[in-house]
Formats: structure tokens, sequence, C-alpha cells
């Protein structure tokens, strides 16, 4: 495989959109990107003031939690972000639910015990302890990537908790993990990802923008990408690399081998919405789950959208979910 396949493959694990320090007097950019930048900037610091720990069996769990009432949304990132993928949606969904945003034990900010599990099924089992400790019973869950994996067993092995299931581009059971993962697996493996790549990323923002970059491949807008999301994202996983490793290792087995028919038996309504320029999770992935669920509520397909489309387009995730849970 050459350097670009690679690369291409490895960012798999993107970054997000938003806005940077001194945006506008970035050279050659646009107005509105420059407002992104600064919007993201302001939300970063917000996100982190906003983040607190709750203490579980199998470590500290970051969470970010906007809204209240009596029902509650469970929002579940990909890799390699963490919670602030969803601020956005977040934002236009607090009014109706309490939205509850934590990040993955091995990514963002929580803190794994040393013999916690990493894999799906070990998030399966940290998420209903979390919701345990929050004292929630139901969700609506929202997940993208390999959120979506963790989603579809969450659902499957806690079928009393999930109200309704919103997902993006993710992992399905025919592509779990994508073949684009495999070398990114096979780098964590080695102990070698996080520096051999995010690294660079974190040092050259413009080089994480570039079409080769982390922002070129996942989303559609990077030059709206800020600084700070880039640091939001990308440097807690550099500076606990083995929490990363352990976490993208953890996806080589195939964890939705067989789910077809537990799927097919579920009374949860569930809406797919996929991005159609996604290079990571092919269509065929839309095609798989648009038949997959047994109260398919359909499949939204969104043309010129990349992996990472729900955080460059909150409003259109949040009309969705309103309609979904309507529907629930």
């Amino acid at each position: 495989m050459d350097r670009r396949s690679f690369l291409q493959a490895a960012t798999a694990l993107a970054v997000m959109t938003g806005a940077g320090r001194l945006a506008s007097a970035a050279p050659g950019l646009a107005p509105g990107d420059a407002a992104l930048r600064a919007e993201a900037a302001r939300d970063a610091r917000a996100w982190r003031a906003a983040r607190r720990f709750v203490a579980t069996s199998v470590g500290r769990v970051a969470v970010v939690e906007r809204g209240r009432g009596p029902q509650a949304a469970l929002f579940l990132h990909g890799l390699p972000l963490n919670s602030f993928q969803w601020r956005g949606a977040v934002a236009r969904l607090a009014a109706h639910r309490r939205c509850i945003a934590p990040d993955f034990l091995g990514l963002g900010h929580s803190e794994p015990a040393p013999e916690a599990r990493l894999d799906p099924e070990g998030q399966v089992a940290m998420l209903a302890e979390l919701l345990d400790k929050l004292g929630v019973d139901k969700v609506d869950v929202v997940a993208s990537d390999s959120g979506g994996a963790v989603a579809q067993l969450f659902l499957v092995l806690h079928p009393e908790r999930v109200r309704s299931l919103l997902l993006a581009n993710c992992d399905t059971e025919i592509d779990c993990p994508p073949p684009a993962m495999l070398p990114v697996i096979d780098l964590a493996k080695q102990g070698k990802f996080a520096q051999e790549w995010l690294a660079p990323w974190l040092v050259d923002k413009d080089k994480a923008r570039s079409a080769e970059g982390l922002g070129g491949i996942c989303y559609a807008r990077p030059a709206a990408l800020a600084d700070e999301v880039f640091e939001t994202y990308l440097r807690p996983l550099v500076d606990n690399p083995q929490r990363l490793h352990g976490y993208i290792t953890a996806l080589e087995r195939n964890a939705l081998h067989g789910i077809k028919p537990a799927l097919r038996a579920s009374t949860a309504p569930v809406r797919v919405l996929w991005g159609m320029a996604d290079d990571i999770f092919l269509p065929r992935g839309a095609d798989y789950l648009e038949q997959a669920f047994g109260n398919s509520k359909g499949v939204r397909r969104i043309e010129g959208s990349k992996l990472f489309w729900p955080e460059e387009r909150p409003d259109l995730l949040a009309q969705e979910a309103l309609v979904l849970w309507r529907r629930a």
C-alpha cells in the first residue's frame, strides 16, 4: 500500500468541523470558514468547561450533559473523536431531551481502569453502568462511525433501554471493521499510530486540513476546521497513546458478526443517514442497514457528505432526530 492510500486509511479516524483562533487572519480563508473557525474555538472552551467525570467500575468516564427533562438522548462518537463531535446537534436538541455525550473508554478524556475492556462489548457495559449512575433508564441513541457498532450492540444487549436509534455512517455486519481500517489497526498493534500519524497533524494544522489530511478525507469543508478542533480531538490521544492503541486493536474482531437476526427482532424505530461521499464506509453499508432492522424508518442518502458530516450539518441531524423521536 502506498503512502497516500495508507494515509487515507488512517484518516478513518479524523478530526472535526470548526473554527479557529485568528481565523480572519488566515490567508485565503473564505469569510464563512473564518466564522465557523471562530465559533468552534468558542465551543471548544465551553465544552471543556462543561466536561465532568463519572466514576464507574471500569474507570472515570468523561461526560458532557446539556438540557433537562424526563427523556434522555445518548450520543456516541466516532474514532478518533470524542463527545465534542456532537456539540452542534446537542445545542439544537437540548430543548427536547436531556442530552448525554460521553467519551468512549480509550478515546477522548475518559480514563479507563487498567483491566477495562475497550472493545465494543466493553463500551456497551460501560454505557449501561453510566446510565445507571446518571439515573437514566431509557434513551434515544444517536451514533456515528465506530460508535454506530456500539449502538447496534447496545440495542441488542439492552433492548429495553433504547427508545429509538439514529445512525450515521458507521460499521455494519458486512464492514466491521471496514477494509480502510486494517492498516490503521496494524499500526496500532505496533504501538506507532499516535506518534506517526496523529502527532504530525497536531504540529501542522494546515497539513491536517489538506486533501491528504484528516480534514480533507473526512470532511466536505476542511478549511472550516479550527486549530482548537484538532487540539480537542487529538491531544488526549497523543498524550495517552496506549489507550488509543488499545481501542483500535480491539476493533480487529468483527463485533457485529451474526447480529442481523437480533436487529430484525428489535421493535425500536431506527433511521439511517448516510453521507454518500464517504470513502471509509462505502454505500453498501447503507444498503445493508436499510433492510436490517425490524422497525426501519428508512435511509436518507446525503450527497456530497463525508464520514463526519454530522458535525458539519447539525441542523439536518437535529431535524431528523426530532422526526424520529416523535415516532418513538
